[in-house]
C-alpha cells in the first residue's frame, strides 16, 4: 500500500505518516498544497491520496478540487478526503460524481488508528467509505427537510384526500370521521407542516402543494 499524504498543517502530516508507517503503509510523499499534491500523484502513482479539504493559499476547498482532478486524471489513485468540520456539501460533491475508491473522514477519527486503516484499505479495494457522522447528520437533515414524516398516519391520509380536492364533509363521509376530528386532525396537519393562520383555503392549499411536492 503505497500513500500520498496532503495537509498543509505539518504536525497532521508527520502525525498521519507515523500512524501508517508504523502499520505497514509506505508513504511514499508528504506535501503541504494541492498543486505538489497532484504532482505527486502523477509523478509516484500512489495507491491512494489522503488530503485535507483546506489547504493553500485560500484554505477553502483546494483539496476537494484536487481530489476530483485526481479521480478525473488518475483513476487508479483511490481518494480519502480528511476533513477538520463536517461538511456534508463537500462531501456530497465528491462522492456523488463517482462513488467508487473515494471516501471522507473526520480528522477527530484520524487517531483512531484502526479506523483510519480500516478507510484506507476499503478505498483503495474500490470501496465508498463516509465517516458516521455525516450519515447522521445528512439523516437529521432529512429528518428537518421532510415535515411529511412527522405526521400522524390519519394525518396524512387526510392530506392525501385534500389534495384530491375533498371538503371536510367529504373526508368525514370517506372516513366515517366526525367533522370536528377531522377539523382536530387538520389543524394538527398545519401545525406540523409550519402553515401559520390564513385563511382557511389558502392553508389547505399550501398543505396540498407540501404533501405534493414530497
Amino acid at each position: 500500500m503505497r500513500v500520498v499524504i496532503a495537509d498543509d498543517a505539518v504536525l497532521i502530516r508527520e502525525g498521519v505518516a507515523h500512524l501508517l508507517t508504523e502499520n505497514g503503509v509506505e508513504v511514499v510523499d508528504q506535501v503541504g498544497d494541492a498543486d505538489a499534491l497532484l504532482t505527486s500523484v502523477r509523478d509516484l502513482n500512489p495507491d491512494v491520496a489522503l488530503i485535507d479539504i483546506r489547504m493553500p493559499p485560500s484554505h477553502t476547498d483546494e483539496g476537494l478540487r484536487a481530489a476530483r482532478e485526481i479521480r478525473s486524471r488518475y483513476p487508479e489513485t483511490a481518494v480519502l478526503v480528511l476533513s477538520q468540520h463536517l461538511e456534508p456539501a463537500y462531501a456530497l460533491r465528491l462522492v456523488a460524481e463517482r462513488p467508487e475508491g473515494v471516501g471522507y473522514l473526520m480528522k477527530e477519527h484520524v487517531g483512531r488508528v484502526q479506523q483510519l486503516l480500516d478507510a484506507v484499505q476499503r478505498v483503495a479495494a474500490g470501496e465508498c467509505v463516509v465517516d458516521r457522522a455525516l450519515v447522521d447528520e445528512l439523516l437529521a437533515r432529512r429528518r428537518r427537510v421532510d415535515p411529511i414524516s412527522e405526521l400522524t398516519p390519519r394525518e396524512r391520509e387526510i392530506l392525501a384526500l385534500m389534495a384530491e380536492g375533498r371538503s371536510n364533509q367529504g373526508i368525514c363521509r370517506t372516513l366515517w370521521l366526525s367533522p370536528k376530528t377531522v377539523e382536530t386532525h387538520i389543524r394538527g396537519a398545519f401545525a406540523k407542516l409550519g402553515i401559520k393562520e390564513a385563511s382557511e383555503d389558502n392553508r389547505r392549499v399550501l398543505a396540498v402543494l407540501t404533501y405534493l411536492r414530497r
